[in-house]
């Protein structure tokens, strides 16, 4: 920002001078009274050609200037023009080519001929805006021809300047009078105000654009932490505040350092700018600043031999051959820079052949940049030398010395960049004016409908057509400017190739374009590409490295966002790309993958009929059910021995059907759970053990009955629970866990439930038991029933043997009931499928323990002990008892 008041002071201090120096801008002339002309303090280095409509040129022939001191008490000397710049006085000439091109066609401006007035600003805001001025307002010599200063202006438009601190200068004060002005070289994205310079374009894309350029390259190579050189004017500062603008909102990458280069190149400010480059971190270095800053900074860093780092160029000097020396190609090699856009231009190369200085240009200084150039190019010197040339063996200059005999990069046009684009420039003008003539009386764009006329031209009219000029150029380019004055832009990408005999090769690797259907485009070709590294390829400059999918960046606190952590995703949580903000949570049925990179379905949990513990569970009821039907063939074969009658074989057949049911309803607690499974298990376990309880307690409560009617007077109460009643108390006892499961599945039915609470990365297919309450009834019934028929068979223990069943019952009624006692704890206690495992181990054990008490002592007496299987052992034990 300071640099930028800078130019505004220079400016003012400039203007107060000029007029003080001057009575009156315009004076009177002594011969020509009612006239004006410019009295200039300044006598600059300018070419000029006459013309119906003239165009003017700011160029950059020297790049410094030395001033005298300024004592104000006396007139100051003039201030002379150091270091000639051959490329800049050919910039000069591509001008004054189009200029000579266009009035040759015949196509373009008919009976109209262009002259030009082309002025050196020898790379001091001074001289330059005192050019611009000599340009809107006449030469010095030349009056107006008018009185009042009325008529065709000197100049309609203004090619310039190349700097964008000049621009800003000369627009300010020039476009208070919509003086066009079309510069080639400035590319301060300030000058796209419209409102502060509503007559300046540019046919050189912006630095806004170039920004977002070199931003596409970082990401493109994947560049994320970078340094930022610029220089101390409006160039360098408007660059730093859009690139870290645009940094920012692009989410490419951090600024390591940004550091100002100073213009009076401080030894001590690059020695310390230069160590900060030797140990950052980063690898990628963006310059944007002009020639003689690198110059300065490449010393500092060949004297600290700070290699390694690939550098970035900006416009300004990504074409600089002084900086392509072998000297420091080892530290620049395999730079890479946006480049105007390279153009050829057909014939300037024999029109430079034929610039020669003319006989009268001695004491001319109207077109004394020629002669300036011959004197640099051939080392000579025309009449009348310096003092003491000659004795210093210096050469006079003949004017007739051949330029295809010199070694000069004045004629090497193959590589035409800045050139293309005042090619450009003069093209725009030249066409704007071609359809600002071309109007049709009547139907023009002015107040009242009218045209301009080549006799009333004004600048303000010219601006006009300038905004909506549109043409195309010999190579192909389109030349049309937006709303802010800015041509479609278009850059080269450049790579500066180390060959291995130590010469220096530029050479186009991609460019980057913005087009009105397309947008902003970015095309590299990599291979073409020569890295100054080992490994021949793109060096990684990042704060820290890329996290890997299943990972997140964690910013690390009071650093660059390009600072960071990578922390691994928790569990459930995934991240699938690289440098991942945040992680994701998986889908309710999905689990992060061990790497955290992709989610897996959860694994389905259930009680199987494939593993170990469904298939131990399926063969135990299995073989429960076979040992049950077994034992029925036994009683039913047997069935009319003593044993068989003895003990009421028709709750026993019953018993034993009820008891193949508890086997068999223990296989609906295995397999996937499914409505109608879920629905069926615990009613068919309900029932089927009611079922098996209350025969146990019919049982019971018959040989209590029986032993009651052994007894005096006691055969009214057999009679009273007969056959009937037996099978009638049954059903009843039954009946009432039936009604208790059918109104626990009508209120609230057990169903299938998906359970991802007991792991996070399994879902427990299980039966959700709908209601609590329903499912405590039922076992709460169960275990009634239960307690009652152990309770009266631990009465009836001791009857005797010959009636009593009593002590099977009271033992089968203890293991029942230790069974369901143990089962409730664990139950509770057992996540998923195991909850089903102890539920369908509880069921096998009860009828297990069921079976064996009240059956192994029968059977075993049936099949291997036939001989107490008859009436009289059976009364014979009870007589001996008696």
């Amino acid at each position: 920002m300071a640099a930028f008041f800078d130019t505004y002071f220079l400016l003012c201090v400039y203007l107060i001078l000029f007029f003080l120096s001057s009575p009156s801008l315009y004076s009177a002339s002594s011969s020509f009274p009612s006239s004006c002309k410019l009295r200039r303090k300044f006598h600059l280095n300018e070419m000029h050609k006459p013309g119906d409509v003239v165009l003017g040129g700011m160029f950059e022939v020297h790049y410094t200037s030395v001033f005298p001191e300024w004592t104000f008490t006396s007139e100051p000397q003039q201030p002379s023009c150091k270091g000639f710049d051959t490329l800049g006085f050919r910039h000069a000439m591509t001008m004054a080519f189009a200029i000579d091109e266009i009035n040759k066609n015949s196509n373009l401006l008919p009976n109209v001929t262009l002259g030009y007035s082309l002025y050196d600003n020898c790379g001091a805001l001074v001289i330059g805006f005192s050019g611009a001025l000599s340009l809107a307002s006449g030469q010095e010599e030349q009056f107006l021809l008018q009185e009042n200063c009325l008529g065709t202006p000197p100049v309609l438009g203004i090619v310039g300047d190349s700097s964008s601190t000049f621009s800003i200068a000369t627009s300010n004060v020039l476009g208070l009078y919509k003086m066009p002005i079309v510069s080639y070289f400035s590319t301060c994205s300030c000058l796209s105000d419209r409102q502060r310079f509503p007559s300046f374009f540019r046919t050189i894309p912006s630095d806004a654009f170039q920004v977002r350029a070199m931003i596409q390259i970082l990401k493109h190579f994947g560049w994320t932490w970078v340094g930022l050189l610029v220089s101390d004017d409006d160039y360098g500062l408007h660059v730093a505040r859009s690139f870290q603008s645009d940094l920012a909102q692009s989410g490419g990458g951090c600024l390591a350092y940004l550091e100002v280069l100073p213009w009076d190149s401080d030894p001590s400010e690059l020695n310390r700018i230069v160590h900060l480059m030797k140990t950052s971190t980063a690898r990628v270095v963006m310059v944007f600043a002009h020639e003689f800053h690198m110059i300065h900074l490449m010393e500092e860093v060949v004297r600290q031999n700070v290699t390694g780092q690939q550098w970035i160029a900006s416009e300004a000097w990504t074409a600089a051959a002084v900086l392509q020396t072998p000297r420091l190609m080892p530290y620049l090699g395999g730079t890479l820079g946006i480049a105007i856009r390279r153009g050829e231009i057909p014939g300037l190369r024999e029109f430079l052949l034929q610039i020669h200085p003319g006989q009268n240009d001695n004491n001319n200084h109207g077109n004394n940049m020629v002669r300036q150039f011959w004197e640099y190019t051939f080392q000579c010197r025309f009449v009348p030398p310096p003092a003491g040339w000659m004795e210093a063996g210096g050469a006079l200059c003949t004017g007739q010395e051949d330029l295809e005999n010199v070694e000069t990069e004045f004629l090497d046009v193959s590589n035409l960049r800045p050139e293309y684009n005042i090619y450009k420039a003069v093209y725009a003008l030249a066409y704007a004016l071609d359809d600002m003539l071309q109007c049709e009386p009547r139907r023009g764009p002015f107040s009242g409908n009218s045209c301009a006329t080549l006799q009333t031209l004004e600048p303000l009219q010219l601006v006009h057509y300038l905004q909506t000029v549109n043409f195309t150029t010999p190579f192909g380019d389109q030349v049309s400017f937006d709303e802010n004055g800015d041509a479609l832009p278009i850059y080269d990408i450049i790579n500066w190739l180390w060959l291995p005999d130590g010469r220096t090769k530029v050479q186009n690797v991609g460019e980057v374009k913005r087009s009105d259907f397309k947008g902003e485009e970015l095309t590299i070709y990599e291979k073409k590409i020569f890295w100054n590294f080992e490994s021949n390829k793109p060096p990684r400059s990042q704060c820290s490295e890329s996290c890997p999918p299943g990972t997140r960046m964690a910013r690390k606190k009071g650093e660059p966002k390009c600072c960071f952590d990578c922390i691994a995703c928790s569990e459930g949580k995934i991240s699938n790309k690289t440098d991942s903000m945040e992680c994701t949570s998986c889908p309710e049925d999905f689990w992060s993958s061990p790497q955290r990179d992709h989610c897996l379905p959860k694994k389905t949990e259930f009680l199987s009929y494939h593993e170990p513990l469904g298939i131990c569970l399926t063969t135990a009821s299995l073989l429960g059910t076979f040992i049950c039907a077994v034992v029925l063939g036994i009683f039913i074969y047997h069935r009319s021995t003593p044993m068989v009658r003895a003990n009421n074989s028709e709750l026993s057949f019953l018993l034993l059907v009820s008891l193949k049911l508890c086997f068999l309803c223990s296989l609906l607690f295995i397999g996937r759970p499914r409505l109608w499974t879920c629905q069926l298990r615990h009613a068919a376990f309900g029932i089927s053990f009611v079922l098996c309880v209350s025969c146990i307690l019919v049982k019971t409560m018959v040989v209590l009955a029986v032993f009651k009617a052994s007894k005096p007077g006691g055969g009214g109460s057999l009679k009273c629970f007969g056959a009937g009643q037996q099978r009638g108390t049954v059903l009843g006892l039954t009946s009432i866990q039936a009604a208790i499961c059918t109104v626990w599945i009508i209120s609230s039915s057990p169903v299938p439930h998906k359970n991802s609470q007991y792991y996070n990365d399994k879902i427990v297919y299980e039966c959700v038991v709908g209601s609590t309450v329903g499912f405590a009834v039922l076992l709460g019934y169960i275990g009634l029933l239960a307690i009652l028929s152990f309770l009266l068979a631990f009465l009836a223990r001791n009857l005797p043997d010959n009636f009593n069943e009593a002590k099977l019952i009271t033992f089968s009624m203890l293991i029942f009931c230790a069974v369901w006692v143990a089962f409730v704890p664990a139950y509770v206690n057992s996540p998923g499928k195991y909850a089903d495992a102890v539920e369908a181990f509880a069921i096998l054990a009860s009828s297990f323990g069921l079976l064996v008490a009240l059956f192994g002592p029968k059977c075993y007496i049936i099949l291997l002990r036939p001989e107490r299987n008859t009436k009289k052992a059976i009364m014979g034990r009870a007589t001996s008892k008696s």
